[in-house]
């Protein structure tokens, strides 16, 4: 290590940049400053910036999406499972999530890493609402509504509520445990 700064240390201070001061924010001075470190420390790690955020929104993917969705896919109960996933979606680090949308619309290699997760958040939701209720199509349009619910949370500009976005995922799951919706029809395009 260097300065005793790990390198999950760099991609955690950079969440929380991306977190604070959006995507304008993330400057090398200002992860080094949090961690309390030289640039010398961050160069003893990564090459450039360009390799250092490369890698920070790899680490993003990892961490937040596929060591998360591999965990839920382990867990056999669907019921327990749709509890899982509303408990990872409200411990979301909202702000950096929107910061990293930012970040999308201007940079095409993010904006892939980005479609990936999208993707993979989407399917481990219709996974788990497929096995509840064995509807394909209401599935998908539960699984959308989750991510778009999320999404919206995090683009919006009203205030960041966590206990109102608590309670409408609990309608949701209410919903979808329940029974108490109507069937989804039709398609604009596969999901």
């Amino acid at each position: 290590m260097a300065g005793g700064v790990s390198r999950e240390a760099y991609f955690e201070t950079g969440l929380d940049v991306l977190s604070d001061l959006g995507y304008g924010g993330l400057k090398l001075a200002e992860v080094c400053n949090r961690l309390g470190v030289t640039t010398g420390s961050f160069y003893h790690y990564f090459p450039n910036w360009a390799s250092y955020t490369r890698e920070l929104i790899a680490h993003w993917r990892e961490a937040r999406t596929q060591r998360v969705v591999e965990s839920l896919r382990a867990d056999q109960d669907a019921h327990h499972r749709i509890e899982s996933i509303i408990g990872e979606a409200l411990a979301l680090p909202h702000g950096a999530e929107a910061a990293i949308r930012v970040w999308s619309s201007l940079d095409a290699e993010v904006y892939a890493v980005q479609a990936v997760v999208d993707q993979m958040r989407f399917d481990i939701i219709y996974e788990s609402a497929l096995e509840l209720i064995g509807d394909k199509r209401t599935a998908e349009c539960f699984a959308a509504w989750g991510i778009y619910l999320i999404v919206g949370f995090e683009q919006s500009t009203l205030p960041r509520d966590t206990n109102a976005l608590q309670w409408i995922t609990t309608q949701m799951r209410d919903t979808l445990e329940s029974g108490r919706f109507t069937p989804a029809t039709g398609s604009d395009q596969p999901v």
